[in-house]
């Protein structure tokens, strides 16, 4: 679960991590409201959305009088702001964050991440603030600096050194930055978060270090240990798809494919859709039924792929350990008969009663297609949605 900056900024500020004064508007004259409570003789107003690249899509605008704050918030709020990582429709903004303005000496990278694979938490920095880590990781992997904590110990005094004096910081700003990460570190731990980022961590023109922009990455595992963090969900920048796959249950995700992907288990689903591009097609979303599947949740399963206009064929996958392949073929047929489905349809089922699975399909009458691997279910996915329609 994502926060917006500005949630993110007042979890961090709990912990005594610096940031600039602010206050959020959800109007134009709140806005206003908002700079002349601030004070000062400059603003910048910020559109809240979970994405970033926010500044190059003019999400993120300057402003030098009240008047100036107003128009800005007029220009965001009500609108869809889209970025290279929200993709064609954009996100709406509803809020938008009025903060002071601040002078900048420098820009840093500082972030604070689960590391799987080596089963630590470990900060990432670098002197290249205010671009895209991925961006940086692939152009320059030498300008990020790196320190993994041992969850014994904890994050400690070298560590920031470490990082702050490779940052080109000064004494004062090292002990600064020492602070900041374990700021960061709390939060991570305190809130079960996977990323706590800060892009870019600023140097002031008075020599301080300042939080000018703040991600934050929840464990949606882990929500139902902090109800106060879930209640800051904001269900608008979600896929509305996403939303209502979770009230059943369903692990599904948007792509921009045209095969809808129906699977049990998320690793047989990435296999599926792997297959899918081997064979020149591209799938239209992730779909997770889980292991435990029924009928009743693959037929929701099946609807929630048909409310994509996009998709041209249905490709299902089930693989029968705990479940009964008969009962799923069932839920397809049930689904296909109450949304009345007139796209192609290939299934592919394996292991429990398969064989009676697919005895319910030849008999349903319904114009479906089965196949006895997975290579030839993702040959004929792809084939039937490039027949014209």
């Amino acid at each position: 679960m994502n926060l917006h900056e500005y949630q993110a900024k007042a979890q961090l500020a709990r912990r005594g991590v610096p940031v600039p004064p602010a206050q959020v508007a959800g109007s134009p004259e709140e806005a206003m409201a908002a700079a002349r409570v601030l004070g000062g003789s400059a603003w910048v107003v910020k559109a809240q959305v979970h994405a970033g690249g926010r500044g190059k899509a003019g999400g993120i605008r300057r402003c030098a009088d009240i008047a100036q704050v107003g128009a800005a918030a007029q220009a965001l709020l009500g609108r869809r702001l889209v970025t290279h990582q929200t993709g064609a429709h954009g996100l709406p903004v509803a809020r938008v964050l009025v903060e002071m303005a601040t002078g900048i000496a420098r820009e840093l990278y500082l972030a604070a991440l689960v590391d799987r694979a080596a089963g630590r938490v470990a900060f990432m920095a670098s002197t290249a603030g205010g671009m895209d880590v991925e961006t940086l990781a692939a152009a320059s992997p030498e300008r990020l600096l790196l320190t993994r904590v041992e969850p014994s110990m904890g994050l400690l005094p070298w560590q920031a050194r470490r990082l702050g004096y490779g940052l080109g910081l000064e004494r004062a700003q090292v002990d600064a930055l020492g602070a900041i990460m374990q700021g960061l570190y709390r939060l991570l731990l305190d809130a079960d978060a996977s990323l706590v980022e800060i892009n870019p961590l600023v140097v002031t023109t008075d020599g301080g270090l300042l939080v000018l922009d703040a991600k934050v990455i929840l464990d949606d595992n882990a929500l139902y240990r902090h109800p106060e963090l879930a209640a800051l969900r904001d269900p608008a920048q979600s896929d509305p798809r996403e939303l209502a796959a979770a009230g059943h249950q369903l692990n599904y995700i948007a792509l921009g494919g045209d095969i809808g992907c129906m699977v049990n288990g998320a690793g047989l689903a990435m296999a599926t859709m792997d297959l899918v591009q081997v064979h020149g097609g591209a799938p239209a979303n992730f779909l997770d039924v889980g292991g435990g599947t029924n009928a009743e949740r693959v037929a929701e399963a099946l609807k929630l792929i048909l409310s994509d206009g996009r998709v041209r064929a249905v490709l299902v996958n089930i693989f029968g350990g705990i479940v009964r392949c008969d009962l799923i073929a069932e839920g397809i047929l049930a689904a296909a008969r109450e949304l009345g489905l007139d796209l192609p349809l290939v299934v592919r089922l394996e292991g429990t009663r398969a064989a009676e699975g697919l005895a319910v399909l030849a008999d349903s009458g319904l114009s479906l297609v089965t196949a006895s691997s997975l290579a030839e279910a993702a040959r004929l996915a792809v084939a039937a949605a490039r027949e014209p329609v």
